[in-house]
């Protein structure tokens, strides 16, 4: 009866050992310490304007008057904000920048981006002035720009169009699962 009890309690123990160790590895995910993604996206180009079609002949020759036209300027992207990335829980490098394309619409640009890889990686613009305490940029207003696309290379978000940019003052690279900043920006919006 003894040996029977022992085992039993052998096998108990395995079966929750093994249990714990799935749920640490899914949890965890240590292999991500020596993983990387790379991408380089090109600084998104609004549509270019209709093109005028060529008028169609009808078979008989009127005078038609040759059309004026002016030059416009060129629409251009604009910078509205800029800051380098410091490191806060994992050693973070780059550039993030706040543009306004000449559609009107913005973009939250990652330059030069190098970060540590991680479960549920998000970019978000918060309040929270960037460095300092790596867990408070949850605590106030962000808007989430989406799931990090890579931890390396040239990066575009787009910036919601009803996204209220006064007072955000950062960009941060936040990991959802453990609720904290792999790294973070300053930008003056």
């Amino acid at each position: 009866m003894r040996q029977l009890l022992r085992k039993q309690w052998v096998q108990a123990g395995l079966a929750a050992g093994v249990v714990a160790l799935a749920v640490g590895l899914w949890l965890f995910q240590p292999w991500r310490l020596f993983t990387s993604s790379t991408i380089d996206e090109a600084l998104p180009m609004p549509p270019a304007p209709p093109v005028a079609s060529a008028p169609t002949s009808t078979g008989t020759t009127a005078a038609v008057p040759e059309p004026t036209t002016t030059t416009a300027p060129k629409p251009t992207t604009v910078e509205l904000a800029s800051g380098a990335f410091v490191t806060q829980e994992h050693k973070t490098t780059g550039t993030a920048k706040v543009l306004r394309l000449a559609d009107g619409n913005r973009v939250l640009r990652l330059e030069g981006l190098a970060t540590s890889d991680g479960p549920d990686l998000h970019v978000w613009l918060t309040d929270a002035t960037a460095g300092g305490e790596w867990g408070k940029y949850d605590d106030g207003r962000y808007v989430k720009l989406g799931a990090l696309k890579a931890t390396h290379g040239n990066q575009n978000y787009a910036i919601p169009a009803k996204a209220e940019l006064d007072g955000l003052r950062s960009v941060v690279i936040w990991c959802d699962r453990f609720n904290v900043a792999f790294g973070s920006a300053p930008l003056s919006l």
